[in-house]
């Protein structure tokens, strides 16, 4: 099973960058390209969060036509830029399958790997939480999975990263919850994340936890104290899990853009120690 995971898409009107600086809609057309280009073709692609960066209806209409251009499934969560109202207004109901009422979370068991969403959004507000309904919702779906191997995917990391503003704001309240439920739970594969727009990755509740970066602008590392972050235009990237029952999951990034290459290994017969 091939998993892709794009995530923080900030899809704006078009002609409005966001943050006046970044063109998020046109990075995004260009990561939707990236994916139906891949080969072997991704079972699924999971979208984890901030879909739009203003929840406008606009938006998620955009947004519908640029993930509504991929052959394959498509799963969505929320993040913290955007409305579950308008989300679920805006959006295909197989994107976000028999999602509760309330909150815009579920289980997938069509493919080898099952897939939980997780909604962490908290209204009006930058950080994630878990309340005891959403943490109810992630119990009941891994007591009744058995040991099949299982991918969690939501937008706010539940761990600190080091770069405080970005910690500021992760997951905070239910995370102690969050992570005994998780360890108790040994057929998790992984934790994934957005949100932090960079690669990060660290050993979480006997599982993996990792975030990927943005398809649009990324978050300029900086792990120095008292500074605040700020965004930077490297190159947009996503990531790609396989799963294999012999290796279980195995994760890669890809970027967007595509550079010269590949070329050849190829030995020059000049080069000293070679005959």
């Amino acid at each position: 099973m091939l998993i892709a995971q794009i995530t923080d898409l900030h899809v704006r009107p078009r002609g409005l960058p966001a943050y006046r600086v970044s063109e998020t809609t046109m990075l995004a057309e260009r990561a939707i390209d990236a994916l139906i280009a891949l080969q072997p073709r991704p079972d699924v692609v999971l979208v984890t969060g901030d879909l739009a960066d203003c929840g406008l209806s606009e938006e998620y209409a955009l947004l519908r036509g640029l993930l509504g251009r991929l052959p394959i499934p498509v799963f969505v969560v929320p993040g913290n830029h955007d409305r579950r109202e308008a989300l679920r207004a805006g959006l295909p109901a197989a994107w976000l399958p028999e999602a509760a009422e309330d909150f815009v979370q579920y289980v997938v068991e069509d493919w080898p790997v099952r897939l939980i969403a997780l909604d962490t959004l908290v209204p009006g507000a930058s950080h994630g939480a878990l309340c005891e309904r959403r943490l109810a919702f992630l119990e009941e779906a891994l007591a009744t999975g058995g040991d099949r191997p299982t991918v969690v995917f939501m937008h706010h990391p539940p761990f600190a990263c080091g770069m405080e503003d970005m910690d500021r704001i992760r997951l905070l309240d239910g995370e102690a919850r969050f992570r005994a439920i998780i360890d108790g739970h040994r057929n998790v594969e992984r934790i994934l994340c957005g949100h932090h727009h960079r690669p990060i990755q660290v050993r979480y509740a006997g599982t993996i936890a990792q975030v990927a970066p943005g398809v649009t602008h990324q978050v300029a590392l900086d792990l120095t104290s008292g500074r605040e972050s700020g965004l930077v235009l490297e190159p947009p990237a996503f990531q790609l899990h396989r799963y294999a029952p012999e290796t279980g999951l195995v994760s890669h990034m890809a970027y967007v853009e595509r550079y010269p290459g590949p070329f050849p290994f190829v030995l020059d017969a000049d080069y000293p120690g070679h005959a």
